[in-house]
């Protein structure tokens, strides 16, 4: 059952207005205080340390095999035993869950082996591919495909062996081809694919990772991995990236260093997102925004005791112009370990995080318990939206996702080696909320678009033109609707791996019948804008998107 948080303290928007009012450089950002927060459940077994959506409308979460016994069982008497284990060589608790959307529960599930910090993609058919991990599971992908029904039984296949290199805090991505292109981890200055061809079955050497580890520090850990609309593939590590063309093992684009060269990555732990793709472009552009981390130096200070403040500035940088420049703007609130989530409208939710110190054990401080909504297409100086705050601290090893019904669960929380609820700053969490943008206020209603057809798991051809149909209770603004489509991207550690939106092009809206009109939508034409998989469709009117439904590009 949901519990609807209806009062926000009062105590706690007056510090926050006065603290924007004092800072001279955010005069330009609206404190608009919007969206909602609901506690889904109080307790899922497991901190959600690892998130992602799939096509059944479900969710698959874990955490790691060595933290001890979780809160959850596993289901009929099953028992992990594992020799290897560091914690528990026998366990009788899960650390994977599923979470189903529609019934607001949970279903615990089994890995064997440790999937701490490790890294995954939705693949083309709507299985999630996992890769690597801690320990014995360093080398190992973990395979979950998707069922349905009251009575699902589906669970975690693992793949011994199947990466040559050892992969803790490496970063996923899609590829055209279906493949998935794992990039890095601790001491791995390299990729690999997966799975493998005859010719793919090595290791493939990026010395540019190596460039960008920080001696005691790393900053390079999880990068911020991006499909261009080329092809090439665009990777950030600590304060600076490079376009690679992973067909031939080339560097083919090497960016200017962001402005101020602070780290962006872990445990700096910024967080990033490609910006929609917009199909009504002759030329589509391509641009990333870069958001939050911390100064150099901060994670060794912070492991004496000396937590600096978290960075308060973005980078935005368009990766596709022949001579790219960072443009630095200025959020309302510092933050690390920030989540950025797109939103069906094309806005940027930044959530989570903290306003002091960075991540790992212990080492952050100061929660920032309010989002912050980005506008990409606002003027620049007025593109952030300050949202109503939390009352759940989510600090190192939380995460986000967006939800078909245009919510975002967040979850996790687990600053500590093991669980940990009394006694300390940040407990263990094992909540689960979602954030509920403006866009849902039921004063919205009567400008929400809802779609009639296609049906949900809709197949659709490359450059396949389809009419949509949909409804509109109240007036409609007919050039203020657009088609969007959301991969689901698989988020840990402020790093959401194939997230990807595009606003695809089409005709003139025309109505149909009482209140329905019909908007005739083309599908992009290349795998290098659109990797072939699940994508969630929505109508966006004035902003306001309906649900979505899924369709499946192939």
């Amino acid at each position: 059952m949901k519990t609807r948080i209806t009062i926000i303290p009062f105590l706690i928007q007056l510090a926050q207005l006065l603290l924007l009012l004092l800072l001279p450089c955010h005069r330009y950002t609206a404190y608009a205080a919007g969206g909602t927060w609901d506690l889904l459940m109080s307790n899922i077994g497991i901190s959600a340390m690892h998130m992602q959506l799939l096509n059944n409308d479900r969710v698959i979460m874990y955490d790691r095999t060595d933290f001890g016994a979780s809160n959850i069982s596993l289901p009929d008497g099953k028992c992990r035993n594992n020799p290897n284990d560091l914690t528990l060589k026998v366990d009788c608790t899960a650390h994977s869950v599923e979470y189903d959307v529609s019934t607001n529960s949970v279903r615990p599930l089994m890995v064997q082996t440790d999937v701490w910090c490790s890294s995954g993609s939705a693949t083309s058919d709507g299985s999630l591919v996992q890769t690597g991990g801690f320990n014995d599971g360093e080398n190992f992908v973990r395979v979950f495909k998707p069922c349905s029904g009251k009575t699902s039984t589906c669970d975690w296949k693992e793949i011994g062996s199947a990466l040559i290199e050892s992969r803790w805090y490496a970063t996923n991505h899609l590829l055209p081809d279906g493949r998935q292109i794992i990039v890095g981890g601790r001491d791995a200055f390299n990729y690999e694919f997966y799975p493998k061809t005859a010719s793919t079955n090595n290791l493939f050497g990026l010395p540019f990772l190596q460039q960008t580890n920080d001696p005691r520090e790393e900053n390079n850990l999880y990068p911020f991995v991006f499909l261009n609309v080329d092809g090439n593939v665009f990777i950030f590590a600590n304060n600076r990236a490079v376009l690679l063309d992973y067909m031939t093992n080339t560097i083919v684009k090497t960016y200017p260093q962001i402005t101020g060269g602070d780290p962006r990555n872990y445990p700096s732990t910024g967080s990033a997102v490609l910006l929609p793709l917009n199909m009504q472009e002759e030329t589509i552009r391509a641009e990333v925004l870069v958001c939050g981390g911390t100064k150099k130096g901060s994670y060794l200070r912070a492991q004496r005791g000396n937590f600096l403040g978290a960075l308060n500035t973005c980078g935005r940088i368009t990766i596709t112009d022949p001579n790219p420049k960072w443009i630095m703007e200025t959020m309302p609130v510092a933050r690390t370990m920030g989540d950025m989530v797109i939103l069906p409208n094309g806005d940027v939710l930044i959530v989570n995080g903290a306003g002091a110190g960075t991540a790992g054990w212990e080492l952050g401080r100061s929660p920032v318990l309010s989002p912050v909504i980005y506008r990409p297409h606002d003027s620049l100086g007025s593109r952030f939206e300050v949202q109503n705050p939390g009352t759940i601290p989510r600090m190192y090893h939380s995460t986000t996702v967006l939800l078909r019904d245009g919510r975002v669960l967040v979850g996790g929380s687990n600053p500590h080696g093991f669980y940990n609820f009394t006694g300390v700053l940040f407990p263990t969490e094992l909540s689960l909320e979602a954030f509920s943008p403006s866009y849902l206020d039921s004063g919205s209603a009567n400008s929400r678009p809802r779609i009639i057809s296609p049906a949900s798991q809709r197949k659709v051809k490359y450059g396949e033109r389809i009419d949509i149909r949909f409804t509109i209770r109240g007036s409609i603004k007919r050039d203020l609707v657009k088609v969007t489509m959301v991969a689901p991207g698989f988020n840990t550690h402020s790093n959401t791996m194939n997230q990807r939106m595009l606003a695809l092009s089409g005709g003139k809206v025309t109505g149909v019948g009482i209140s329905t009109y019909k908007i005739n939508s083309i599908f992009p034409n290349s795998k290098n804008l659109a990797p072939p998989g699940y994508y969630m469709l929505f109508v966006v009117h004035q902003d306001i998107p309906s649900e979505g439904i899924w369709i499946r590009i192939q």
